[in-house]
């Protein structure tokens, strides 16, 4: 079949497509899929350069994030048939409860082949059913940034209509975490470098825009947005360079959902956390649980995820480049093999 390896740590070059590789088995309990579609995260950005914090299985298969047919079934199955439309669970472990060291451990696309394959084999627990009304690329938009989002609004915050969201930036898991709080009748604060994407954003639902790049105190505008209380959920991707402007632009007892670190890594005064008893979460996508709930929200409403461009599964490495140049506004996906 073929398939996409990554040689190296070394960067976006050292991925490699390669048709001879074995078609995988599916074992007793497990499911294979023909991936149709899958779709990039700032995370496989990160294993590729060799800056994911867990080890990274030598020539892996990249990419956590895919949708598919199953095609065959291990005896032990049960609950999965052929000819079902699934996506793949990021932790093939992680059914419910709290994430665990030794589910980290073991994700796809990185300590574990992933999912930038013709066919791949996964735990019938890890094969997620989606929503009939959407096409295979943009169900391989949900396992990562969807279900990212919905963790940090739903699950962590506690979101209700009439709160107020933060977002910063117009990514993956920024526009579904704009979409599921629009879904709560919440208010939304989106920021961007960029007044196209902003503009964007304001036509999906967001109530109030900020140009990070016109106003760099941007924490000090959202005070004035919110009579200097401070939102009650902030969705922070940023990571160092973003997070202590973050922690004064929520309220007291509010939720920091810590997801990215798209601006790198550093230090943090820890005060304001003191404080004003912030909740300061680290989110790592989510369980099986919060992807069926997930997926029962968008069957209920609709929802279609926003796609920021598709290539040819020969092309992805163009995939991996758009990415990394920030220019997209939504998910950035790859179509199947042929």
């Amino acid at each position: 079949m073929k398939a996409f390896q990554l040689r190296k740590t070394s960067g976006i070059d050292a991925l490699v497509l390669r048709n001879d590789v074995e078609q995988p088995e599916p074992g007793p309990d497990e499911v294979l899929i023909h991936v149709r579609a899958n779709s990039l995260n700032f995370r496989d950005f990160m294993v590729a350069h060799g800056q994911y914090p867990a080890a990274i299985k030598p020539g892996v298969i990249p990419l956590s994030d895919g949708a598919g047919d199953v095609v065959a079934v291990g005896k032990k199955v049960s609950t999965t048939k052929v000819g079902d439309c699934v996506a793949g669970s990021v932790f093939p472990d992680w059914v419910s409860g709290p994430l665990t060291q030794e589910i980290f451990e073991r994700s796809l696309g990185g300590p574990l082949d992933g999912m930038l394959a013709e066919y791949v084999v996964l735990p019938e627990r890890a094969v997620i059913p989606y929503p009939e009304y959407l096409s295979y690329e943009e169900a391989a938009t949900l396992p990562n940034a969807g279900v990212t989002a919905w963790h940090a609004l739903v699950e962590l915050g506690r979101i209700r209509a009439g709160q107020t969201v933060l977002l910063l930036g117009t990514g993956g898991v920024c526009i579904f975490a704009l979409q599921f709080a629009k879904l709560h009748n919440a208010t939304v604060i989106q920021t961007s470098s960029s007044d196209e994407k902003l503009e964007q954003a304001r036509a999906m639902g967001a109530d109030h825009l900020i140009n990070y790049r016109h106003i760099p105190d941007w924490d000090q505008e959202v005070l004035k947005l919110t009579g200097g209380c401070g939102v009650d959920i902030v969705v922070e991707v940023g990571g160092a360079q973003t997070l202590e402007r973050s922690l004064r632009a929520v309220r007291f007892g509010g939720v920091v959902a810590l997801i990215g670190l798209v601006s790198g890594f550093g230090q943090i005064d820890p005060l304001p956390l003191m404080q004003r008893s912030i909740r300061l979460t680290g989110i790592n996508t989510g369980s099986g649980d919060m992807f069926r709930a997930m997926n029962r929200a968008i069957s209920a409403t609709g929802l279609r995820p926003v796609i920021a461009r598709t290539y040819e599964f020969e092309h992805a490495t163009y995939a991996y480049h758009f990415l990394q140049s920030a220019k997209h506004f939504g998910k950035i996906v790859i179509t199947g093999a042929k």
